[in-house]
């Protein structure tokens, strides 16, 4: 059976059917998986629940994995996997709302692309739904090729050449957060260009979001200025998509040319695991 590609929205994202992406995939059919996510920036799987290996299998098909500081504040830390959940990774209860580990995820409710603040920043990340709330969680990706597209062509030759500094410590202090000495130490900022190029179609889109501190060069009047007006272009309702999990969903995503954010669900009363892998772009991407 071929797959099957189906747009969501005349933007992008799209729907693959056809596919067991949890079997060995040969290179035919990968190869046809990797060009729908360069024409469509983000891959919905329903109804495919992942084991671990599973899904580091398949993500270490677009590229070498991300490791997590063993030493960090978020669950699942020293392993492949970021866990966006509300639950303890050892004893399974629900982590008190008020523990630091909850309050360290709400940054991930702004606008943003996983590691554009390492040194080198992502290719795409692996999502998969394992448990689901009943209400809220979802998330929410918007298109930043779409925002670059909407730029008229003297704004495009502008920005072209821009270097934009990244900064953890910075997106984590948008949500109040504060790190304790010496859990910043490996996370110092980092600058890339603002202009991606997807090397293979060559179209363009823009890295921002919360991670995005300023343009080097620029104060922070102009960087803001600039910063924001992009994100609010890429975030346009037209260019956006809301996807509301059900269990076994996986996502892949671009990671250099849309941003994504988490929504809000009742923590105390809800339960809800998300395992993420995050996959490098390699040193000719930085």
């Amino acid at each position: 059976m071929p797959i099957t590609v189906t747009p969501v929205t005349p933007v992008f994202c799209a729907r693959l059917s056809g596919v067991d992406i949890n079997k060995p995939l040969d290179e035919g059919v990968f190869k046809a998986i990797r060009a729908a996510l360069d024409e469509h920036l983000i891959l919905i799987f329903s109804g495919q629940p992942m084991t671990d290996e599973q899904q580091i299998e398949f993500s270490e098909r677009f590229g070498p994995l991300e490791g997590t500081d063993k030493d960090g504040v978020n669950p699942g830390a020293g392993t492949p996997f970021a866990r966006q959940s509300n639950l303890d990774a050892t004893t399974g209860k629900v982590i008190p709302a008020d523990d630091r580990r909850m309050f360290y995820q709400k940054a991930n409710m702004y606008w943003h692309f996983d590691s554009a603040f390492k040194a080198i920043p992502s290719l795409c990340s692996v999502l998969t739904a394992r448990i689901v709330p009943a209400q809220g969680g979802a998330t929410e990706f918007a298109s930043t090729r779409a925002a670059h597209f909407g730029l008229g062509a003297a704004e495009q030759a502008e920005i072209e050449d821009l270097v934009v500094e990244y900064d953890f410590g910075y997106s984590r202090g948008l949500a109040g957060f504060t790190f304790v000495p010496g859990e910043l130490a490996d996370v110092a900022p980092v600058r890339h260009r603002l202009v991606r190029t997807n090397k293979a179609n060559g179209l363009k889109s823009v890295m921002i979001g919360a991670h995005a501190k300023c343009v080097v060069g620029w104060t922070e009047k102009e960087s803001r200025a600039l910063l924001d007006d992009l994100l609010a272009r890429a975030t346009r309702p037209k260019n956006t998509y809301h996807h509301d999990w059900e269990s076994g969903d996986v996502i892949v995503w671009d990671n250099q040319a849309a941003v994504h954010r988490a929504t809000e669900y009742d923590t105390a009363n809800h339960r809800r695991l998300m395992q993420r892998t995050t996959i490098s772009s390699g040193p000719d991407q930085a």
